[in-house]
């Protein structure tokens, strides 16, 4: 029997794991995973675990090509968009009420906000965080009971590509194929895969912001046009783009999330009205072209972030803070202009864990963004001219970061490796962002296995010699 091992539960291994089943596949399928079961998993645990860091947030599934990550490049544009509805249909399968998954279709781009920024419009479905959580177990127990094996809290050390074993510690596993979906956790690892083994790879720019959050009342008239809307903006001759993007409204609350040893901020809205707190928070982003080692790069720009010591005073940066290094109690930094923004709760009513800064605090943070937050500042001026009731009333979370590790170069008809076939990289690891997307390579994937499976088959019985009684 085949043997399948898909490293990482995330989004793009479990789309995958659900498209070969329902195809009947002969194989024996294991997914291997730091984190733990939805039946486990802890708010808190927002990077690993089933469904992955995007099966634990609000689930936003963009309907468009052009939004995170590649994916059109490899499957061509009307394959890419029948992939995507596959992930959006499995999302809405697992859901206790598949009614509440509705899609915001936007309609034209308004007037008031060209002056300042661009704007994409493309058509979304919100899931919600508490709604993602219940599809989680119920896309769970499907794979379970259709045979698929899970090894749970295991972290995956080694891959012998020539002898194809996986290695995790002094365990080792046998495969076929394997499926490389190892989430923002493993980009890393991804990283030491490709120098062991001299891949060749196409770097990516850094990624590196804030998380804003304001009420919700300022934002409302482009909220009416588009609930996730991304305004955009770039500076061609310094190499440098922003954009605003994972939006959440009504019931929005900012989330603390781990990487690396560092954290940086994230946003989460459920859909019960019982937690609406008419509150708006979104991602603003810098994608900074020209950056040696960007992966690199980010990392230490987060750990400076992290290590800035908050100095003992009166306000925002003095009794809030306790006057003590941040990094020891894991959380980033938050800045309010005035502090007439409090500092958010989570969906569980616990304040967000970040430390107040003063200007001073926010100083030793334009430093560590190496002149790039200007940028940040520049836009949060636009957002206000463009929203005019927005005073500052507002706050922004430090840092919030996306690791975009080396792109490895793959076959376009499997994703998989020139030297290696039936090894296929997906999800974060293939430099894809988003849930939709990251679903929508794992489906393409598994789509190949299939292909050859049947192939396999039919040789097998092409050459199968004829049982003849005489």
């Amino acid at each position: 029997m085949e043997k399948l091992v898909i490293i990482g539960a995330g989004v793009a291994g479990v789309n995958a794991a659900t498209k070969l089943i329902d195809n009947n596949y002969k194989g024996k399928i294991t997914i291997i995973d730091m984190g733990k079961s939805p039946y486990e998993r802890l708010p808190e645990e927002v990077m690993t675990g089933f469904l992955g860091a995007g099966g634990w947030s609000d689930g936003k599934l963009t309907y468009h090509t052009s939004i995170g990550g590649q994916l059109s490049k490899y499957t061509g544009e009307e394959k890419a968009m029948e992939l995507m509805d596959q992930v959006i249909n499995n999302f809405k399968r697992f859901h206790p009420n598949p009614s509440e998954v509705q899609c915001s279709n936007p309609t034209a781009e308004p007037d008031f906000i060209k002056p300042y920024f661009g704007l994409r419009l493309f058509p979304v479905w919100h899931v919600g965080t508490d709604y993602l959580h219940e599809i989680g177990k119920n896309w769970y127990n499907f794979l379970v009971d259709n045979g698929v094996e899970f090894v749970w809290e295991t972290k995956v050390t080694d891959i012998d590509f020539d002898n194809q074993m996986v290695m995790c510690g002094d365990f080792g596993s046998k495969y076929d194929e394997l499926i490389f979906g190892v989430g923002k956790s493993g980009i890393d690892f991804g990283k030491q895969l490709a120098e062991k083994y001299k891949l060749p790879t196409e770097s990516k720019p850094v990624q590196i912001g804030v998380r804003f959050e304001a009420p919700q009342k300022h934002f409302q008239k482009l909220i009416d046009v588009s609930y996730d809307f991304k305004l955009y903006r770039k500076f061609e001759d310094e190499g440098v783009s922003l954009r605003s993007f994972c939006t959440n409204n009504n019931a929005a609350y900012v989330a603390l999330e781990e990487t690396y040893g560092d954290y940086s901020y994230n946003g989460h809205a459920k859909k019960d009205e019982a937690y609406r707190n008419d509150m708006t928070n979104f991602g603003i982003l810098m994608e900074v072209k020209g950056i040696d080692k960007p992966f690199d790069w980010s990392r230490e720009l987060v750990d400076k972030v992290n290590k800035i010591d908050i100095v003992p005073g009166e306000g925002a940066g003095g009794s809030r803070a306790m006057g003590r290094h941040c990094s020891k109690y894991k959380a980033g930094l938050y800045y309010s202009p005035d502090l007439k923004h409090e500092k958010s709760l989570t969906s569980e009513g616990d304040w967000v864990k970040a430390h107040y800064i003063d200007e001073e605090g926010l100083n030793k943070v334009r430093d560590a963004f190496k002149g790039y937050f200007k940028y940040i500042e520049d836009f949060i001026g636009d957002m206000k001219k463009v929203f005019p009731t927005l005073g500052d009333d507002w706050g922004i979370y430090i840092p919030e970061v996306k690791y975009l590790s080396p792109e490895p170069l793959v076959n376009y008809d499997d994703l998989s490796l020139t030297k290696y076939p039936n090894v296929h990289f997906v999800g974060d690891a293939l430099s894809a962002r988003g849930i939709t997307v990251s679903g929508a390579q794992g489906t393409y994937v598994a789509e190949s296995i299939l292909i050859d499976d049947e192939a396999i088959e039919i040789e097998k019985n092409l050459h199968e010699p004829e049982n003849i009684e005489f």
